[in-house]
């Protein structure tokens, strides 16, 4: 049976989103349709509306959606109507690195997140006077009162846990801690640098201090954003603006360099001074969308005896990580709600502008 939703779609790059009303595909065996209750504002959205990362358009983006389950394909059986969920990346499950259990560098990633398409090609969504429009991004498209995904990229969550916050844990936040826990496997005791206090650095800072690191830096250029940083386990605070970023890391290092380092900014110039930041041996996980034409000096790596991951989503199995930020959320270790910002979903113009200026640490967007 066809369902209407209300979409927000993006026909144009830079363009403001439209509010439309369009029609969802009848799911397939292995799929779910979901009542979304509320979705973050991702980056990666932004990424796309400035022609960042190219999708095809028209297009309706989201991809930390949460809500609740309406329709169980025929061939699902690990959910039922009424199920909460988070919803996070598709993955095929059968490559080589989804069999490995590194669903987050599935071979067909690209595809399945991007394409605006199921993996067979096929569309989810129709626009309501029948033309093209893209959807399944991030094997979901939750800028929507409904979505159609994967079994495989919707995860259950307990009813206790308020759906207006979980999203962001299916992106933003599972790759940020995910990427100090998985990725770089922090070890307690260690030193990290953080670049970047958004909301990924500032998951990153939680999981850095929930793997027992003891020196945690944080390195911004707003003072609100380092005071929070502060106030969620960053040890020391570092001022892109006024301070020598890698003198003062130094000497908070004792002269080493710290053992890790973060960067969500994808700005050149910042990573430059974090890897110029750590130590001899030091691994660094780049996180941020570059602009296409960025480009860094090939001296930092060639020869430096340091180690440059370009991490994804945190290295994570959603199915497993998703539940333990949630166990530590509920265990008062892992306050993530804190950096959440609501908006109504009509508002969603609202909630760009504040992620873009700060304002706004994650933007999750709630539907009426």
């Amino acid at each position: 049976m066809t369902t209407t939703a209300r979409a927000a779609v993006l026909r144009g790059t830079d363009t403001p989103f439209a509010f439309e009303q369009i029609e969802l595909d009848d799911i397939r065996p292995t799929e779910l349709l979901v009542k979304i209750v509320a979705t973050g504002l991702c980056h990666t959205d932004l990424a796309v509306v400035h022609g960042h990362i190219p999708a095809a358009l028209p297009i309706v983006l989201g991809h930390e959606g949460a809500g609740i389950v309406e329709q169980v394909g025929a061939g699902v059986g690990d959910f039922a109507v009424g199920d909460h969920v988070a919803l996070s990346f598709a993955s095929c499950g059968s490559c080589v690195n989804c069999l490995e259990g590194r669903e987050a560098y599935c071979t067909k990633f690209m595809l399945l997140n991007i394409a605006g398409v199921r993996e067979d090609g096929s569309g989810t969504l129709t626009a309501a006077d029948g033309g093209e429009l893209h959807g399944a991004f991030f094997g979901q498209s939750s800028f929507a009162t409904h979505a159609i995904v994967s079994s495989r990229n919707a995860v259950k969550v307990p009813d206790s846990v308020p759906l207006e916050i979980v999203g962001p844990l299916g992106c933003g936040i599972q790759t940020g801690a995910g990427t100090v826990l998985n990725s770089l496997d922090v070890r307690a005791g260690s030193s990290i640098v953080v670049a970047g206090t958004g909301a990924v650095g500032l998951s990153a800072i939680m999981g850095a201090k929930i793997a027992g690191a003891t020196t945690i830096i944080a390195v911004d250029v707003l003072d609100e954003r380092l005071a929070f940083a502060e106030k969620l386990g960053a040890t020391h605070l570092v001022n892109g603006k006024t301070d020598d970023v890698v003198a003062t890391i130094m000497e908070i290092t004792g002269g080493l360099g710290a053992a890790y380092a973060v960067d969500t900014t994808a700005v050149p110039q910042v990573i430059e001074n974090v890897v110029n930041a750590t130590r001899f041996g030091a691994t660094i996980a780049l996180l941020g969308v570059g602009k296409p034409d960025a480009v860094l000096p090939l001296g930092l790596v060639s020869g430096a005896g340091k180690t440059l991951v370009g991490a994804i989503e945190g290295d994570s199995v959603p199915q497993v990580f998703i539940p333990a930020l949630i166990a530590l959320y509920e265990a008062g270790v892992f306050p993530f709600d804190e950096l959440i910002t609501r908006y109504p979903f009509d508002e969603i113009e609202k909630a760009i502008a504040d992620t873009q200026s700060g304002a706004s640490v994650k933007a999750v967007l709630t539907m009426p």
